[in-house]
C-alpha cells in the first residue's frame, strides 16, 4: 500500500536465538517441576513437626525403693532424758532404687537381735548405755526399725525396773532392707537414768532409784517385732 513502510524481516540468527531462549525456559521449568516431585521439600517440614514431640525424652519416674542399711552402717538411737525417753531413732542410708521391693518381712527365724550394754558394770556416777545389734542370717528382708518398733527393758530378777516405751515421745516408723549376711549396731547408745519407770511418772523427779552396791540387772531388747533371745547382764555400784 502507498504510504506504509514495509516490515523488516529478522534474520535467521535472531529466530534461532529466540527459539533457544524459549527452549531453555521450558527446560528450566521442567527441571524445577521434576525436583519438586523428587525432593518434596514440604514433607521435610511435616516430618520435623511430627518428630519434635518424641525428640525430647520424657522423664522416667525413679523408684525410691526402701532405705538400704549399708553393711558398715549403724542404727542411731538418739539419747533423751527419761522424762521423755523412748528408743532412739534408727537411721538408714538414702533410699535406693536398687532396694528389693518384693523382699519379705524379716522373721525371728533368720534375724538375730542382741541386747548390748556399753560396760559390764557402772559406778555410782555412771548411767548405763544400751544398744541393739541386728544380724540377718537369711535372705534379704524388710524390717521396721523405727522408734515405734523398738523396746529396751531392764529387769532385776522378776522385777521390771524400766521400759523405754513407758515414756517414749513421738514414736515413728522406718522400714529398711536388711541384706543377707548383714549385721548392724546402734551407733549412739540409749541411756538409762537408773530410776524406775512407769507410764504417768515420766516427769516425776522423785522416782525410785535402782539399788547399787553390785546389784545385778539384765537388759532385754526387741525391734521390729523380733526380741533378743538372751539378755545382757550388768552390775550397778
Amino acid at each position: 500500500m502507498t504510504g506504509q513502510t514495509p516490515r523488516r524481516r529478522h534474520s535467521a540468527a535472531v529466530y534461532r536465538r529466540r527459539r533457544l531462549v524459549v527452549f531453555l525456559a521450558v527446560l528450566a521449568i521442567a527441571g524445577g517441576v521434576a525436583w519438586l516431585l523428587i525432593a518434596q521439600p514440604w514433607r521435610s517440614s511435616a516430618t520435623e513437626v511430627a518428630a519434635s514431640p518424641s525428640a525430647t525424652p520424657s522423664a522416667t519416674p525413679t523408684s525410691t525403693g526402701l532405705p538400704v542399711v549399708e553393711s558398715d552402717a549403724s542404727m542411731t538411737p538418739t539419747p533423751e532424758a527419761d522424762s521423755a525417753q523412748g528408743a532412739g531413732t534408727v537411721e538408714g542410708s538414702t533410699p535406693s532404687p536398687s532396694a528389693t521391693p518384693e523382699a519379705q518381712p524379716c522373721t525371728d527365724d533368720t534375724v538375730a537381735v542382741e541386747a548390748v550394754v556399753s560396760q559390764d558394770s557402772y559406778s555410782a556416777d555412771q548411767n548405763p548405755a544400751f544398744s541393739i545389734t541386728l544380724t540377718n542370717n537369711g535372705p534379704d528382708c524388710t524390717l521396721n526399725v523405727g522408734t515405734s518398733a523398738q523396746s529396751f527393758t531392764v529387769t532385776s530378777g522378776s522385777d521390771t525396773w524400766w521400759r523405754s516405751t513407758d515414756c517414749q515421745s513421738e514414736p515413728n516408723d522406718m522400714v529398711v532392707l536388711l541384706q543377707a549376711g548383714q549385721s548392724v549396731t546402734s551407733a549412739a547408745p540409749l541411756t538409762w537414768d537408773r530410776t524406775r519407770s512407769a507410764v504417768g511418772t515420766c516427769a516425776d523427779a522423785t522416782r525410785q532409784r535402782a539399788a547399787g552396791g553390785g546389784a545385778s540387772y539384765h537388759l532385754g531388747v526387741s525391734i521390729g517385732g523380733i526380741a533378743s533371745t538372751t539378755t545382757a547382764q550388768f552390775l550397778l555400784y
